[in-house]
């Protein structure tokens, strides 16, 4: 009995699958877990883009055995073709944690390449872009080509998309990209945030060096755990993953009217 699978674009047709599994998936895991380590990734990470445990995720790699939608669902997770797998050994690459000044100048000196680059961060297909903006299929693949020649990306057959960056990925601190986000905080912040899953507080407090120090670092642990959310939720449709946009920020301020009754 045939079972037939879409796996990465490749129809996969399988007599015996207890045969298959036995026989392709332990040199596939073995492969699998090179990619994991060479992109940064969890079990974590793949207990989250599975919706199991962790130690589920552990018997997994451990047994080597799940189902063709569990690996399937894997191999997006690490953005890897099943062909490029099975060449066990993933490219050497290195992995960007920041853009330079000149790459962010460039997605900000182009307001559609800028949003095409956004969208392939928040692993968003071409079909996906197409689908959400006024955009032509030949222009957005020419806005990847673009990105891919300044190393954000990688664009392969069937207009796959395989981001360049790492989970830990960032901008430059008052970089080109910060300083155009800033320019439109007004538009940010002029909303109510009172829709569910919006919330908006300014908490002042006087607190010592080392509590600031430890509440920057607690939120730098939140902005990981939703950007690694971000690439767990990357299997989902898109109309289930709205855009979410998420500020944090701590520093020492007051109002301009307060500094100017401050004594020296």
């Amino acid at each position: 009995q045939f079972i037939n699978t879409k796996l990465h674009g490749l129809d996969l047709k399988v007599v015996n699958y207890a045969t298959f599994a036995a026989m392709a998936f332990p040199t596939l895991f073995d492969a699998l877990k090179l990619h994991f380590k060479a992109r940064g990734l969890t079990y974590a990470d793949a207990a989250r883009a599975l919706g199991v445990s962790e130690a589920t995720v552990k018997r997994i790699f451990s047994r080597r055995d799940c189902s063709l939608e569990r690996f399937a669902a894997l191999c997006d997770l690490v953005q890897v073709e099943l062909g490029e797998l099975a060449r066990v050994q993933p490219r050497p690459r290195r992995l960007l944690n920041q853009l330079s000044e000149g790459q962010e100048e460039a997605l900000v000196g182009d307001p559609r390449l800028l949003l095409v680059a956004v969208c392939a961060l928040n692993q968003m297909g071409i079909d996906d872009m197409l689908a959400a903006y006024c955009l032509e299929r030949a222009e957005c693949t020419t806005l990847l080509l673009r990105l891919e020649a300044l190393g954000v990306l990688e664009l392969h057959p069937n207009d796959r998309i395989r981001l360049n960056v790492s989970r830990t990925f960032t901008w430059i601190p008052n970089g080109p990209i910060m300083r155009y986000v800033t320019a439109r905080a007004g538009d940010y912040f002029d909303y109510p945030f009172a829709a569910p899953g919006e919330s908006m507080r300014i908490v002042t407090v006087r607190v010592s060096t080392a509590a600031a120090v430890a509440l920057v670092a607690r939120l730098e642990q939140i902005a990981r755990e939703y950007s690694e959310q971000h690439a767990a939720d990357a299997v989902l449709p898109l109309a289930d993953r709205p855009a979410l946009s998420v500020c944090l920020a701590v520093r020492h301020w007051e109002p301009p009217e307060f500094r100017a009754l401050a004594r020296e």
